[in-house]
């Protein structure tokens, strides 16, 4: 082939390919100009493969990233596509750099046979050995089901758009934006494909590109609001958070749990979870997941507590473990209620936390007032006229004297007692003399934690 023909050739392949949904999603995806392509002009079965692949910045920050093109055999997943998307795994280990896959695909090429199941495996087998390594986003904008949805959902977060279908049955069926959102599969849905790719490079902003990496660090700035006294915990945890740094993660799945991604004064990302009211089996997996995933890339962690008990045995002990392994700077603020497991979970020292504080109002005990009072004062209710009334009273007057903050204080469960005003500031210090924090662990394997 003469030298023009090789150019036309080039050209052509080219002018096909940037135009299939592959190239363009991950064009979307990169800073302008900061795409470069990988295996670029592969083949599956005489056609090119099924997905785009390539690195780059996102934010300036660098990426490897991978889309299925849904104009080209419907995205189905092949041996080629397989070996694709394993090569960005494998360079994204070398490299120390996060992973995004972006979904569309209609299923497996059955036609492969056996060769799709060592596809499928190769992908599962990859994404599972880099989790916690680096950050791994997956990006859903049609059909993910059956093996693919597994896959995706290997992933730290899965962003949906509302034509995204994330599911393990191979028929579609429960796969909506909506109710992956509801079932906490989805940690962001978006209206449209623009948006869901506007949250996924916000959230590679936040992340370190590894897990031996530097956190994210936020220019100063001023907090959302002040914290007010009676707020809720998920109040008090939005408003220290430094002005547009906030990303809610899972917000429609257990939801007495709130967990978010903010920078807090100038200094590193931090994990936020705030806990109100009662804490379920699906508010304990939630936030368990979240501390894991902080905790694997070094991120603070910054706790606001409002709630008074667990509903599930087993999840509280999920979530205890979750707290209890973590070696990143763990800060816990009592808002409100604290008391018995939820205090020693979140905050004490069954969470190894390395800061408490307390606002005036919190409650701190080893049971609810309510209970306290009738177990250990209920002689005191001995010939009363009015019984109702005075235990009433009596409950109150527990709560003041033995559940107070300053008492919490002086036996040592906490470390300082607060004004509500005064948080953002004692957590910007709190954070900057906990950035060198270094623990050393008892070598193992690994936990066998809660599921």
């Amino acid at each position: 082939m003469s030298n023009t023909g090789a150019a036309e050739s080039l050209q052509d392949a080219r002018d096909l390919l940037k135009n299939t949904t592959g190239s363009k999603r991950l064009s979307a995806l990169f800073d302008e100009g900061r795409f470069l392509k990988i295996d670029h002009f592969a083949k599956s079965a005489g056609n090119y493969t099924e997905a785009a692949a390539g690195y780059g910045t996102v934010e300036g920050c660098p990426v490897y990233a991978f889309a299925q093109s849904s104009d080209i055999s419907g995205g189905a997943v092949s041996k080629a596509q397989a070996q694709k998307i394993s090569k960005v795994y494998a360079l994204a280990a070398k490299s120390g750099v996060p992973v995004v896959g972006i979904y569309d695909s209609i299923g497996g090429k059955l036609q492969e046979g056996a060769d799709l199941l060592h596809a499928y495996g190769d992908i599962l087998r990859e994404a599972n050995a880099l989790s916690g390594v680096v950050p791994q986003i997956s990006l859903i904008l049609g059909p993910c089901i059956g093996t693919s949805a597994m896959i995706a959902s290997c992933a730290d977060f899965v962003v949906m758009s509302d034509k995204g279908e994330l599911t393990i049955a191979s028929n579609g069926e429960g796969g909506s934006a909506e109710a992956a959102a509801k079932e906490g599969n989805a940690a962001i849905t978006a209206k449209t494909e623009k948006e869901a790719v506007a949250a996924v490079r916000s959230l590679i902003a936040k992340l370190p590109s590894n897990n031996l990496d530097a956190v994210g660090f936020e220019d100063e700035n001023d907090g959302i609001a002040v914290p007010a006294a009676g707020n809720s915990a998920k109040d008090a945890a939005k408003a220290v958070a430094n002005a547009g740094s906030l990303q809610e993660l899972t917000a429609e799945f257990g939801k007495t749990a709130f967990t978010a991604l903010a920078g807090i004064g100038c200094g590193a990302t931090v994990g936020l979870l705030a806990y109100d009211g009662e804490l379920d089996a699906d508010a304990c997996a939630k936030a368990a997941r979240f501390i894991r995933f902080c905790d694997a890339f070094n991120m603070p962690l910054v706790s606001f507590v409002n709630a008074e008990k667990f509903t599930s045995l087993r999840a509280a002990a999920m979530l205890s473990d979750a707290y209890a392994e973590a070696t990143a700077a763990k800060i816990s603020v009592l808002v409100g209620n604290a008391y018995g497991p939820v205090y020693i979970v979140t905050s004490g020292r069954g969470a190894n936390a390395d800061y408490t504080m307390a606002w005036p109002q919190a409650v701190i005990s080893a049971l609810a007032p309510e209970t306290g009072a009738i177990f250990l004062w209920n002689d005191r209710l001995n010939g009363s006229a009015d019984p109702v009334s005075d235990r009433k009273k009596l409950i109150a007057q527990y709560a003041e004297q033995e559940s107070n903050p300053l008492k919490a204080a002086e036996q040592g469960l906490i470390e300082n007692v607060i004004q509500p005003e005064e948080t953002r500031a004692e957590l910007i210090c709190a954070l900057e003399m906990l950035s060198s924090k270094r623990v050393s662990t008892m070598p193992k394997k690994h936990s066998n934690i809660q599921l």
